[in-house]
């Protein structure tokens, strides 16, 4: 046995800390699998926003997840003597922290707060390529530059379809080839207008081959009115498992450059993500191996792209579901 395997083999719990939302924790999948692969046996565990943190855990490589507002974690951040951050933190044998990396008390205090190993890592790394590369190449993977990194499928719990077969049917668009539709992401900037995402859903309900659902998070239920005017199912106050089971189980989906974007992505859908200022190159949703695929419509400014644009790039995807 080589020392790096001895090492490798006495680490059995490590701790990834990330302060993403969540197109950002999509991102960063392929950097956790390669960390769980880097660690054959050990627990991979989370910290990230507490949302995130659920989702990810028995969904992905991670066991287990952590909230970051933890006092555990306000603690490396002042001079608290109390012994909390020490509890937690010695725990693990191996710390990969992607948060306040640039910040050289709470290093100091996190490597203090554990006798494992703990590595520190930029949020959102520069460099050529997709971020997801970046992210890879932080913790010292190498990829081949001509290659996508390899993304880990994020895969729905029964309870987590279940779920989604209820809002489904409840809804009423129950069909063997339904198309979703996310409208919103984090930032307006990005967003193809409201009123082409109801044209499209318009359009597409017309059709006898599909049902169209458009899902509104928290950010986006101001939406709603626009699209209870067009006639089209309006599904809402979804938690982000079943949102990501809706995703699995759709013919395809459309949406921005937002986060759901990524997590539709994730769990194995095809479909179509609306770009404009941003760059697909470094920020486009990336399908984990066989089965889903995406197609990038960009175009600034992004209102220059048309509902039918969009309508004849979602057909392919449904046609190949009915075959």
């Amino acid at each position: 046995m080589t020392p790096h395997e001895r090492i490798a083999r006495s680490i059995r719990r490590v701790l990834v800390i990330f302060p993403g939302a969540l197109g950002d924790l999509m991102c960063l999948m392929p950097a956790l699998g390669a960390i769980a692969r880097r660690h054959p046996g050990a627990c991979v565990e989370l910290m990230a926003r507490l949302e995130l943190a659920r989702l990810a855990a028995g969904r992905t490589v991670v066991a287990r997840g952590h909230s970051i507002e933890a006092r555990e974690v306000g603690a490396l951040f002042t001079d608290d003597t109390s012994g909390d951050a020490r509890r937690f933190f010695a725990d693990f044998d191996r710390i990969y922290s992607f948060f306040a990396s640039d910040d050289w008390r709470f290093r100091a205090r996190l490597a203090a707060a554990t006798d494992g190993h703990v590595s520190f890592h930029p949020f959102r790394p520069g460099g050529d390529g997709h971020v997801s590369a970046a992210y890879l190449r932080a913790i010292e993977i190498e990829i081949d530059a001509a290659a996508s990194p390899v993304y880990q499928r994020l895969e729905p719990t029964p309870d987590d379809l279940a779920a989604a077969a209820r809002a489904i049917e409840q809804s009423g668009c129950a069909g063997s080839n339904l198309i979703v539709i996310f409208p919103g992401s984090g930032s307006p900037g990005k967003n193809w207008p409201a009123h082409k995402f109801a044209a499209l859903a318009s359009m597409l309900s017309l059709s006898d081959h599909a049902g169209v659902a458009v899902i509104l998070g928290p950010a986006e239920i101001s939406l709603e009115p626009i699209f209870r005017q067009s006639g089209v199912v309006v599904l809402k106050q979804l938690d982000l498992p079943t949102v990501t089971a809706i995703a699995r189980v759709a013919s395809a989906f459309v949406g921005n450059d937002s986060g759901v974007s990524h997590l539709a992505a994730a769990a194995g859908a095809s479909g179509v993500a609306i770009f404009g200022p941003t760059d697909p190159a470094r920020w486009r949703p990336l399908a984990p191996g066989a089965g889903g695929r995406i197609e990038v419509l960009r175009r600034n400014p992004i209102d220059s792209i048309e509902a039918d644009e969009v309508a004849g790039a979602l057909s392919k995807f449904v046609a190949q579901r009915q075959n």
